[in-house]
C-alpha cells in the first residue's frame, strides 16, 4: 500500500456511559460519520479512560483531535466553579483525557476542534471558566419524553464576528444554529478569540486560536446533527479535515 495515499488519522473522544448496567465507552455515530464523509480522514476512537490512554503516544499517532459533545459536563473543580445544579451529569475521567490529550496535541502543532462540551473543554484548558447560566435565548430545551429530534431541532441566531479559521470557512454574519447545552463560557480562556456570539444575550458561541501553528476551533452548537442539509455544518468538518491533512503550517485553503 502506498503510504503517501493514506489519509490523516484523527481521534474522536469517547465518553463513559452505562449500558444495561455495564460501564461502556460511547460516542454518537453522528460525530463520526461526517468526519469520514466530509473531512476525508480516518477515525480512531479514543477511550475516556486515563489509564488506557498513553497521551504522548496517542498524540504522536494522531493528526487531529475532535472533542465531542456529551450528556455530561466538566467537573467545576477544573475551573474553580460552584457545584452544578442537581441532576447534571459529570464525567471526571473524560475531563482528564480530554484536557491532557488536547494540551499535548496543541503543543505539537496539531489541530483540535471541539463541539459543545468540546468547546467548554477548550475554554477550561486555556484557563477560562464556565457557568450554568446559558442566557435568555433558549440555548437548551428539555422536557420529559422529549425526543432527540425535538431536542436538537432547537435553533437560535448567532453572529459570526471573528477573523479566524471558522469565519474564513463560513463567512461572517448571522446564522441559525441548533443548540443543546447546560453550560456556557463565563470567562474566556487566555489566548482564545471569540468567533461567534448569540446576539440576544452575548453568550460566546465559537472560539478560535492558533497557538502553535495549527487551528484550535470550538463551537457551542452541533454541526454534526444537520450536516447533510446544512452547508455551514459541512464546512466545519471540511475545515477540520483540511487542518488535519495539511499539517501545522499548511492547513489553510489554497
Amino acid at each position: 500500500m502506498d503510504e503517501a495515499a493514506s489519509p490523516a488519522i484523527v481521534g474522536v473522544l469517547c465518553c463513559n456511559r452505562s449500558l444495561d448496567g455495564r460501564a461502556t465507552q460511547a460516542v454518537a455515530s453522528r460525530f463520526v460519520a461526517p468526519i469520514a464523509r466530509y473531512a476525508g480522514v480516518a477515525v480512531l476512537l479514543v477511550p475516556a479512560i486515563p489509564e488506557a490512554v498513553d497521551v504522548p503516544g496517542v498524540a504522536r499517532l494522531l493528526d487531529g483531535l475532535l472533542l465531542t459533545g456529551s450528556c455530561s459536563n466538566l467537573e467545576p473543580r477544573r475551573y474553580g466553579g460552584a457545584a452544578l445544579p442537581e441532576g447534571q451529569e459529570l464525567d471526571a475521567r473524560r475531563d482528564q483525557v480530554a484536557l491532557s490529550l488536547a494540551s499535548r496535541m496543541i503543543e505539537a502543532g496539531k489541530p483540535v476542534f471541539g463541539i459543545c462540551r468540546g468547546l467548554q473543554e477548550l475554554n477550561v484548558l486555556f484557563g477560562g471558566t464556565l457557568s450554568p447560566d446559558v442566557g435568555e435565548s433558549g440555548h437548551y430545551r428539555f422536557e420529559a419524553g422529549c425526543s432527540s429530534d425535538d431536542l436538537f431541532d432547537h435553533h437560535h441566531e448567532i453572529e459570526i464576528v471573528g477573523k479566524g479559521a471558522l469565519s474564513e470557512a463560513l463567512g461572517r454574519g448571522r446564522r441559525r444554529v441548533n443548540s443543546v447545552h447546560q453550560q456556557g463560557i463565563e470567562r474566556l480562556g487566555h489566548g482564545l478569540a471569540v468567533e461567534a456570539l448569540a446576539p440576544d444575550d452575548g453568550l460566546i458561541e465559537a472560539v478560535w486560536a492558533e497557538p502553535c501553528g495549527a487551528p484550535v476551533v470550538g463551537v457551542q452548537w452541533h454541526p454534526e446533527w444537520d450536516v447533510e442539509t446544512n452547508p455551514d455544518s459541512r464546512a466545519f468538518f471540511r475545515l477540520f479535515g483540511r487542518a488535519a491533512s495539511r499539517g501545522p503550517t499548511h492547513w489553510q485553503a489554497a
